[in-house]
């Protein structure tokens, strides 16, 4: 991929806010949410997410039109467009991640907008290949698989199945090798999974170690030269709690540590409101995990700042902002350093429907270099900032959509490092 120069160190943060139902991305600075550039009749594939770069480089996939796009949210300023690349991949795009060096990536496709698995492809992609960006499609198995890209001289991409659950390893550099037409891909190693629920994967780059939540836990393998190894799982249990299990991981690069939302109660979707959220945390170096009450209700993805974990937690009476302190050091314990209110979204989930269908959702993004949150109002077209580190609002944002399903976020501050979480969110 062509050099670019990083951002200055003293540019603003930045937004990115999507619009996956309009079609839309805009580009604010923060906080006062100046538009810098808009890209129109692009919708996000909501899923697979934002993905941090290096170089302050972010990628996302538009699911309509079936490209990873590559986003400078600094290149306005020296007079390029946000869209900086665009490569074609096999949708509707279920995860998206990178390689450590941010230039072999790897899309899985889903559902989409259909009942049934109907989809196996998985697009290989290489943004410094000799001739430029080169893509590769090839079949593996339907499902709603996710994916990690794991570096080292020969690059893998592991594939997390269910149904029966299983870690699919492929060579990357054998991946770009396929022939056209979308051949099947016979990975070099299958990893059988105990549980057919995974969800959820995160990767560590400093020890080429992989993570997949599961009912039964969180799965792990390590890279060793040219393969990869099955370790011990680690427990939703801690602290004393037991029960749930986490639908969403990702990785803290600020602390090393795992995240997740330990979700547990009625098995019934209608009754949502009474679903316990704990927030669960791992440090990798230690090996010591707790888990932490954050409250009933909706309780899904999570947000990484300097200084705190932000959590977003929709219930009937009434949605909030949950700040985590986070450990600065390795052997310190997180705590609840804030909870502050959100305004209620019209069309937000009630009780006896569910929490995610046809009803208005919240994003919530941070930068690992900053201490500033942003949180979606769907329906709204509403942004709210929030300055974690004096727990306060800021600003609030509007952008000429509505956000209907609560759109999608990525904030970004020069050096913040978000590339050492590999995955998208």
């Amino acid at each position: 991929m062509p050099h670019t120069s990083p951002p200055a160190p003293d540019a603003p943060p930045r937004l990115l806010v999507s619009d996956h139902v309009a079609g839309r991305v805009s580009l604010l600075d923060l906080p006062d949410g100046t538009e810098r550039a808009e890209v129109n009749h692009r919708h996000l594939a909501e899923h697979a997410g934002f993905l941090a770069l290096p170089d302050g480089l972010v990628a996302c996939v538009d699911d309509r039109a079936g490209e990873l796009l590559v986003l400078d949210p600094y290149g306005p300023d020296a007079g390029r467009p946000l869209v900086r690349r665009r490569i074609p991949v096999a949708v509707p795009a279920e995860h998206l991640a990178a390689d450590p060096e941010g230039r072999r990536l790897a899309v899985t496709t889903g559902l989409g907008r259909n009942e049934e698995a109907w989809t196996g492809l998985l697009t290989a992609v290489d943004l410094d290949a000799p001739d430029g960006a080169v893509a590769v499609r090839v079949r593996g198995r339907t499902g709603e698989p996710g994916v990690t890209v794991l570096g080292g001289a020969s690059p893998l991409v592991v594939v997390r199945h269910r149904e029966p659950g299983e870690l699919l390893v492929h060579r990357h550099r054998e991946l770009m090798r396929s022939a056209p037409s979308c051949p099947p891909a016979a990975p070099v190693r299958r990893i059988a999974l105990p549980d057919d629920d995974g969800h959820g994967d995160a990767h560590d780059p400093l020890t080429g170690r992989l993570f997949a939540a599961a009912g039964s836990g969180v799965h792990r393998a390590r890279r060793e030269g040219d393969g990869l190894t099955p370790e011990a799982p680690l427990p939703w249990s801690a602290d004393g709690l037991s029960g749930g299990r986490g639908y969403y991981l990702r990785l803290d690069p600020v602390r090393r540590m795992l995240w997740s939302c330990v979700r547990g109660g009625p098995g019934d979707p209608g009754q949502w409101p009474d679903w316990s959220n704990d927030a669960w945390w791992h440090h990798l170096d230690t090996g010591e995990s707790g888990r932490l009450d954050l409250g009933p209700g909706l309780v899904f993805r999570l947000a990484v700042t300097a200084r705190h974990i932000a959590f977003t937690r929709v219930h009937p009476d009434g949605d909030e902002l949950i700040l985590l302190t986070a450990p600065p050091t390795a052997g310190s314990r997180p705590e609840v350093g804030a909870r502050l209110p959100l305004p209620a979204m019209s069309g937000a989930p009630q009780r006896g429907g569910t929490p995610w269908d046809g009803v208005q959702r919240r994003a919530v993004a941070a930068s690992p270099g900053g201490g500033l949150v942003a949180v979606s109002r769907g329906g709204h077209g509403e942004v709210h900032v929030f300055d974690a580190d004096k727990a306060a609002l800021v600003s609030t944002l509007t952008v000429p959509t509505p956000l209907d399903d609560g759109g999608h976020l990525a904030l970004v501050t020069p050096g913040d490092g978000a590339h050492a979480d590999p995955v998208g969110r």
